[in-house]
């Protein structure tokens, strides 16, 4: 078995990585979401790259890749939250008045996407890529937002004892990592 490499990037070199981790967006969720745009995939690959271009512009962007035997197979990557900021909208009502404390002082880390290639899971790609991400942000509320009918991302989010926070439009679930000094 291949060994699996891992490598924190900043965000010039997570810029200068888009165009494969947007390969492996296309070829993970191509056909999980309608495509009218002529291309197999390149819709949903061109939606990606629009979000991933504003997240790695984000304060404190920081990114985990994983490559086996030479080819990425996962991504993960996430950004300081500023407290105004769209995430906040959505959160504010769901937060506990402890965890809007520590928002605060601005030390919250929004994880943004986390990919693993289907050949890879089960093999401790995502925690593995999550431990080393998360290292730096051991004081942070970290937390995340998924689609309600992302049913690979919830089972992720329940394997790492996240807790759900709650449901929100347009089509959100908040989730929010446990309180502890470990990722």
């Amino acid at each position: 078995m291949p060994e699996m490499f891992l490598r924190r990037l900043s965000r010039w070199q997570g810029e200068g990585q888009r165009e494969a981790v947007a390969d492996l967006y296309a070829d993970l969720y191509a056909g999980l979401h309608a495509d009218t745009s002529g291309g197999a995939g390149s819709g949903v690959r061109q939606a990606f790259l629009r979000r991933f271009e504003h997240d790695v512009q984000q304060t404190d962007f920081d990114m985990v890749v994983a490559h086996v035997a030479g080819n990425l197979v996962g991504c993960l990557y996430g950004y300081r939250a500023e407290r105004g900021g769209e995430w906040w909208e959505a959160f504010r009502h769901v937060l506990s008045p402890a965890v809007v404390e520590q928002t605060a002082s601005g030390r919250v880390f929004l994880l943004s996407e986390v990919m693993v290639a289907p050949l890879e899971r089960g093999s401790d790609v995502a925690y593995r890529m999550r431990a080393l991400l998360l290292t730096r942000h051991t004081s942070d509320v970290v937390v995340a937002v998924i689609r309600p009918d992302d049913d690979q991302g919830r089972e992720v989010l329940q394997a790492w004892d996240w807790t759900k926070l709650g449901e929100f439009a347009p089509r959100q679930e908040g989730w929010l990592r446990p309180p502890s000094p470990m990722p």
